[in-house]
């Protein structure tokens, strides 16, 4: 004699629930390139005095350049003081001088043994990089509170809404972004110290100069003028002059920084997500 069991019916609370809560995809690929971001954080943590050697380089320039240019009328009438101008652009060229140099790291990663540890793990490629490039921007910030705190002490006019503070940090974190994915993707084809070094400077003070943060577009010679609206630097200290300092005008406008650097940062990092692999090569 066989005996038939009759399956129960789930309630209606059961049948609602999934049967396996698996996070949404965005939200695991955020928490990969948070986690990325937290390791370089510790990176800094563990060498504080990079901090302090890193933020020599903008306060000079803040002191000898800014004071000494403040002194004379390099602005057109109605752009205010130098110092209140050219202290933005200090600190965007600050993050352009931490994260430019990125590669170096990765290229210690791959020597280390680290970097092939990261590409055999189930990580998205863009993730790395991202987080890597927000590790840029902890480092950014660092340097902004300094810049700000010594600008203050020398009289120039910042901006005391903590909303404007908080885009202007968002900012940061696109330069450095931007950045630091340019290094990466010397990196990936030049696969050398040596190399990354030489280049990320070649590229750094070119575009440092043909950018808007030391003398306004309406005073560049056409040439320039054209190279600059083509740097991404333009964008980020023309939003940074915006948000911080007060009475300062955008050349740009807000939303078309923002789009600028947001759109010029998925292209970086998608392509150096798809290099990243040849470090190791």
């Amino acid at each position: 004699m066989t005996s038939t069991v009759t399956p129960t019916k789930p309630t209606p609370h059961e049948a609602a629930q999934p049967l396996t809560a698996q996070p949404a995809p965005l939200v695991q690929y955020v928490k990969k390139v948070l986690a990325i971001a937290e390791m370089e954080v510790q990176k800094l943590m563990h060498d504080q005095w990079d901090i302090f050697t890193r933020s020599i380089q903008p306060v000079l320039w803040l002191l000898l350049f800014g004071g000494v240019f403040g002194r004379l009328r390099v602005l057109p009438e109605g752009m205010g003081s130098y110092l209140d101008f050219v202290t933005p652009g200090i600190l965007a060229q600050s993050v352009l001088t931490i994260s430019i140099l990125q590669g170096l790291n990765t290229i210690w990663e791959r020597d280390q043994g680290t970097l092939q540890k990261y590409l055999v793990s189930p990580m998205p490629r863009s993730a790395l990089v991202l987080g890597k490039g927000l590790g840029s921007g902890v480092r950014g910030v660092a340097q902004a509170l300094t810049i700000s705190v010594l600008a203050i002490l020398m009289g120039v006019h910042l901006q005391v809404n903590p909303l404007a503070w908080v885009a202007a940090l968002v900012f940061v974190f696109l330069g450095a972004v931007c950045f630091s994915t340019i290094s990466l993707i010397i990196a990936a084809l030049v696969r050398n110290r040596e190399r990354v070094q030489g280049l990320g400077q070649i590229i750094m003070m070119p575009m440092f100069f043909a950018s808007n943060s030391l003398y306004p577009l309406a005073i560049m010679p056409a040439y320039v003028a054209v190279l600059a609206t083509f740097n991404p630097l333009s964008y980020m200290v023309d939003a940074l002059r915006t948000l911080m300092v007060v009475g300062s005008a955008s050349h740009f406008t807000l939303p078309v920084d923002f789009a600028v650097m947001l759109v010029v940062d998925i292209v970086l990092v998608t392509i150096a997500g798809r290099l990243y692999p040849r470090v190791v090569q």
